[in-house]
């Protein structure tokens, strides 16, 4: 959103600041016609965007009042999401969550005095 509001900003008319005395510069000119054919290509994907978030926003307000308070639970007993494997989803509907055995984690590395991290 803030991506479109910054095109937006950019190709709304802007004071002259190399403007001939005929019109627009050829640079304005040029870097209008760009932002408008760049808000004709965007035009779609953001009506699909508008759609998707009209259909899914009833389910998603659902499933956050019914299963935020057991995700925040979750988020607290879980500090480090990287010790576990993807969730699996059984046939049954259970989802779990594998913990890696030690030699599937990933060692991050440990901060230097100033902070910096040796790659």
């Amino acid at each position: 959103m803030r991506h479109l509001v910054l095109i937006l900003a950019l190709a709304a008319p802007a004071p002259a600041l190399a403007q001939d005395e005929d019109g627009p510069s050829l640079m304005e000119r040029g870097a209008r016609l760009f932002f408008r054919g760049l808000m004709e290509e965007m035009d779609p994907a953001m009506d699909r965007l508008r759609a998707f978030a009209e259909d899914a926003g009833p389910a998603m307000d659902s499933f956050l009042r019914e299963m935020g308070p057991a995700l925040m639970e979750l988020m607290q007993d879980v500090k480090d999401f990287s010790a576990y494997h993807p969730p699996e989803i059984l046939p049954n509907g259970d989802i779990i969550l594998r913990k890696k055995v030690p030699d599937e984690v990933e060692e991050k590395p440990e901060p230097g005095p100033n902070g910096e991290i040796e790659l």
